[in-house]
């Protein structure tokens, strides 16, 4: 009878160890099922029925319609998985809907949704900024590659506008090929300083510095335009070679560096809005979005895409 006990015991352990290596959950539910199929057996598409079973089965919905839009991108289905969580997340939980949106931003840039991807991450910021994210706590458990770690409201603010800038350069850059000019060139160059690719950035500055962007014969640029550009690149330069300067300088020591924005501009983000605000198109010319003066907040940094990007 022992010997019994000992060996149910051991296919117990056989199968915890299962689970525990396959990052399969215990159990016959449809979620599990579906888990099952993904994980084990391999196959993507059926899995994705077995999610959508679980989901009407209102089985571990806020994990099935995650895992579901997951496995859907993998399959080049990334409209599909964007329709499916607009149409069910209101099944979610409240405390679902934040990494819903974390797999709907992914989902956008995948499908080259620029505009939903910004206004998504706009909102994310918003709810930052009045305390509603990460349920009103200063941190939030995260997971990568099956690891926990925490994530604190700054590192998160930090991620979000990380994307936000280069959702920016793509803006900037499509506006150079359609209308280029060297006050956006700069502005290209911010958005690539905040991303740290400065090398590609000095490329641009000195490109207007020296004349060579090819501003086109419609643009209504004037040559005071063009020496104000330039005498904003050679500032910028200066400034680079300043914070670069500093770097190299501090490379052997402990010092933590400044971000560049202390050093380049104290009001990065409303260069940003003033100068998408003048990409607005209107009847194939580049026209102000609006003649208020009042500077936008920082989460409202690249608020005024909608019209542009639907004329890309």
């Amino acid at each position: 009878m022992s010997q019994r006990k000992g060996g149910a015991a051991g296919g117990e352990k056989i199968k915890d160890d299962f689970h525990v290596i396959h990052k399969v959950p215990t159990g016959d539910s449809p979620y599990v099922r579906a888990k099952h199929v993904q994980l084990v057996e391999k196959d993507p598409e059926a899995a994705i029925v077995l999610f959508w079973k679980a989901i009407n089965a209102g089985d571990r919905v806020d994990s099935a319609l995650k895992d579901m839009a997951v496995v859907m991108k993998q399959q080049d289905r990334a409209e599909e998985a964007i329709e499916a969580i607009k149409s069910f997340r209101d099944r979610c939980s409240k405390q679902a809907q934040e990494s819903l949106d974390n797999v709907l931003i992914d989902l956008y840039k995948k499908c080259g949704m620029i505009e939903e991807q910004i206004e998504l991450l706009k909102q994310k910021l918003r709810m930052i900024y009045q305390g509603e994210a990460f349920n009103g706590k200063p941190t939030k458990t995260a997971r990568s590659h099956g690891k926990k770690f925490q994530v604190s409201i700054k590192q998160e603010t930090s991620r979000i506008l990380q994307q936000n800038y280069l959702a920016a350069e793509v803006v900037y850059k499509k506006a150079q090929m359609i209308d280029p000019d060297g006050n956006k060139a700069c502005n290209l160059s911010l958005c690539l300083i905040k991303l740290g690719r400065y090398d590609e950035a000095r490329s641009i500055l000195q490109d207007v510095l020296h004349g060579r962007i090819i501003v086109s014969s419609g643009s209504g640029s004037s040559p005071a335009d063009d020496s104000k550009a330039k005498n904003r690149a050679d500032e910028m330069l200066h400034q680079l070679d300043e914070f670069e300067y500093y770097c190299n300088s501090q490379q052997q020591s402990s010092t933590s560096l400044p971000p560049f924005s202390t050093t380049l501009s104290p009001s990065f983000e409303e260069t940003i809005v003033e100068g998408l605000d003048k990409l607005m198109m209107n009847n194939n010319e580049w026209v102000p979005s609006f003649k208020s003066s009042r500077r936008l907040p920082i989460f409202e940094e690249i608020s005024q895409l909608r019209d542009q990007l639907a004329c890309m």
